[in-house]
């Protein structure tokens, strides 16, 4: 495959780097996990195969051998130029099979932010710390720790036999993530709660947040009523700095949120007045920077993981129902 120009932001991830967050290593990985696991079941991978992220504009890319391919989240307007069927908009959620010397067109965002592109066989990038996935703050994994650029070629491992029988394979609509422009998302309440006054998680629960143009795979970052600190447990202005879950909701001295995604540095000294379930990060990787707004609602840690192990069951591939026709 290669890369003849540009997009916005497009790295090479796999499901990240875990186990070193003790070292200061970021995990990094996809900012929409559904999205790219969908996206490798598709394409007869598997889940932890490394594919490619692209950011609201995509690259134009050129493959040079005969390949099944398959699209999902984020619509970025991708147009397929084939050797044999001319030119057809890429449907998402469909496994779909292409001869050499065919383009993928990426023209625009439709809807969305973030979309993920999985090759039968995965990419091959050298793996660090056991994972190809792309640190942009560390300047490693992934194609030299960097975004692809014009002039970039990439390979893939040799299929399995007979994955070009996968072409036509379709996500069904109802296994789908419902992405929205101003999505609701559900967070556990705390850890820290005792910095915050004492109506800090009502507003929070209540007041839209608008997204911030300064938004990345790090954090998204959010704008609305201030979430008042409260004075310091025990006496001290700030808390010891701690490690950072995916999807913590930290809250600086300004009193404006942020949600910590992929990229999130391993340790924080800002507390923590919430936690994003993992089952609707998606919904906030799909967030375009600048545009639209966030509402949260508190749930249990058992509706969490209720609903954790709902969405993983979602992604796994079925042959009974996972079927249709390309476009």
């Amino acid at each position: 495959m290669e890369v003849l120009s540009l997009g916005l932001l497009t790295t090479v991830q796999d499901l990240g780097r875990h186990g070193y967050q003790r070292y200061g290593v970021p995990v990094c990985g996809p900012v929409d996990e559904f999205a790219l696991r969908a996206a490798n079941a598709l394409a007869g991978n598997p889940p932890g195969a490394a594919g490619l992220e692209l950011t609201v504009s995509g690259p134009v890319l050129r493959f040079h051998a005969d390949m099944l391919l398959a699209l999902t989240g984020g619509d970025l307007a991708c147009r397929l130029h084939s050797v044999d069927l001319g030119a057809w908009d890429v449907p998402l959620w469909t496994a779909l099979f292409l001869r050499a010397g065919s383009v993928l067109e990426c023209r625009g965002r439709r809807s969305g932010c973030r979309a993920y592109l999985a090759l039968a066989g995965g990419i091959v990038t050298p793996p660090v710390l056991a994972s190809q996935a792309t640190c942009l703050s560390g300047g490693f994994g992934g194609c030299d720790g960097r975004a692809l650029a014009a002039g970039d070629w990439l390979a893939t491992w040799p299929p399995a036999p007979g994955r070009s029988q996968l072409a036509g394979r379709v996500v069904p609509a109802e296994r789908r993530r419902a992405y929205m422009e101003n999505p609701s998302v559900r967070v556990i309440p705390g850890p820290q709660a005792g910095y915050f006054g004492d109506d800090a998680l009502q507003v929070l629960l209540t007041q839209p947040y608008q997204v911030r143009p300064t938004s990345d795979r790090t954090g998204l970052r959010l704008a609305g009523l201030p979430l008042a600190r409260a004075r310091a447990p025990a006496g001290r202005q700030e808390m010891i700095s701690g490690g950072i879950a995916l999807g913590a909701v930290q809250v600086p001295a300004g009193g404006q949120p942020i949600v910590l995604l992929a990229d999130r540095q391993t340790v924080g000294g800002y507390p923590v007045i919430a936690t994003v379930i993992r089952a609707d990060l998606p919904l906030l990787a799909q967030c375009l920077p600048g545009a639209g707004s966030v509402r949260f609602q508190a749930v249990t840690v058992e509706e969490a993981q209720r609903l954790w192990r709902a969405r993983q069951s979602a992604w796994e591939p079925d042959e009974a129902d996972w079927t249709g026709q390309a476009g």
